[in-house]
């Protein structure tokens, strides 16, 4: 029989910034037994910015890196939560659990400065770390084995 799934993976479509993000909260917030991943549709590269701001909570993603879906183990994976908002979100094949959580994406607008940028890092960062936190805690996120 195989273990029970546990992970959690969470989606966006370049997986460098709400998905890394969300990523490195769960690793805090989730219980012991549950996996975390994050992966993209289309990766690119881990945004300096996303960093930048959780570095700023404690939380390091420095070594993180941006994945395709396939480098996640999917047999591991209970929940998958998208975090796109106006893009197509990424879609997980198999039968888990599918949450949706829409976020802006805060590299959308690198036209506008940094100090803009990295309030909508900021602001995005807080939003995520708030709807990671209140998953784990009622229970929508898995609860471990």
């Amino acid at each position: 029989m195989p273990p029970p799934r546990t992970d959690v993976l969470f989606l966006c479509v370049a997986n460098s910034a709400r998905s890394q993000m969300a990523e490195g909260f769960a690793r805090r917030f989730a219980p012991p037994g549950v996996g975390v991943h994050s992966a993209g549709s289309a990766p690119g590269r881990l945004h300096p910015l996303a960093v930048r701001a959780m570095a700023e909570v404690g939380i390091d993603i420095a070594a993180h890196v941006s994945k395709p879906i396939d480098a996640v183990p999917a047999e591991c994976v209970a929940t998958v939560v998208t975090l796109c908002a106006d893009e197509v979100c990424p879609v997980f094949p198999g039968a888990v659990a599918r949450r949706h959580w829409p976020f802006e994406d805060p590299a959308a607008d690198a036209g506008d400065g940094e100090d803009a940028q990295l309030a909508r890092f900021r602001r995005v960062r807080d939003a995520i770390g708030e709807r990671v936190r209140q998953a784990f805690e009622s229970g929508e996120l898995p609860s471990g084995a």
